[in-house]
């Protein structure tokens, strides 16, 4: 059960983005375990001399990290990286990777340098580590999934607005950003139009920009279908309709609107069998 419970909570806008990848922030992560279950508790392994890692000549610093809930424990491990993801040794060394201009490989390789893991690296990768194995009972266990919001969760407006796109050229950057700062809502109407995007970044957008859900939108074809349909069957005319809402178009109106203009509609229709049938 609380594995359920822990898996629906949103922890977004509580997390960091970097080369891509998003980091919880683990101060938040075990808050809200302990408020969720007080009896939880963790421990940082210890090895020779009773340092917190192990370490390998040839594959670099490793931490491990426990956590209990309710009686069940789960261990986790992870490396300690730099900015670009290459595992840390105790002395500096240096790689190549491909050069690339304008989006094209030059053909050409560039050296990058990894710099010795100092305590600092270890210290902040012993947290991420202690992040992932409070992930592995639920919190935030959708990030490493690589999805946007828990499964199921009904996302708000405030909450989408905190999203980091983690891609393209505004990578970084928050949802909110991209409409208020860099004044862009056609880049977030192409991305709603991409196969790629995942359906709850979709979502997301869609309540950034106020667009209507899909069943919303549905909804909103089958009333005016159906608006459509009893103009016709009781010989309506819409300029009289447009007027009596106040606008310019029948589109323009709320789902809340539509539905009050279909039982004004449908009220006229009864009124004009009942008449007919008297006669």
């Amino acid at each position: 059960m609380k594995f359920e419970e822990l898996s629906k909570i949103s922890v977004n806008g509580h997390t960091e983005n970097k080369n891509g990848l998003t980091y919880l922030s683990w101060t938040w992560a075990w808050s809200e375990i302990k408020k969720h279950c007080p009896d939880a508790t963790y421990e940082i392994l210890r090895f020779e001399n009773n340092l917190p890692y192990v370490y390998d000549e040839n594959t670099g610093y490793m931490v491990f990290t426990k956590v209990t809930i309710d009686n069940q424990t789960y261990e986790m491990w992870l490396p300690v990286m730099d900015g670009n993801n290459k595992a840390m040794l105790n002395h500096q060394y240096t790689y190549k990777v491909k050069e690339y201009k304008d989006g094209s490989w030059t053909g050409g390789y560039i050296e990058k340098t990894v710099e010795p893991a100092s305590m600092f690296d270890i210290n902040k990768t012993i947290m991420r580590c202690l992040v992932k194995n409070i992930a592995m009972f639920g919190l935030g266990i959708y990030i490493y999934a690589g999805e946007d919001m828990p499964e199921g969760y009904e996302i708000t407006k405030e909450e989408a607005e905190r999203i980091i796109v983690g891609y393209g050229k505004y990578a970084g950057k928050t949802l909110k950003d991209i409409v208020e700062v860099e004044k862009d809502k056609k880049y977030l109407m192409w991305m709603i139009s991409q196969d790629g995007t995942k359906q709850s970044l979709k979502d997301a957008i869609s309540k950034v920009l106020s667009l209507p859900s899909e069943e919303e939108s549905k909804q909103r074809i089958e009333l005016q279908n159906d608006i459509n349909n009893l103009v016709l069957e009781t010989d309506t005319d819409i300029d009289e309709l447009k007027k009596y809402f106040k606008v310019n178009s029948l589109s323009e109106l709320t789902i809340a609107k539509l539905t009050e203009c279909k039982m004004i509609l449908e009220k006229k229709l009864k009124k004009e069998e009942k008449n007919g049938s008297s006669k």
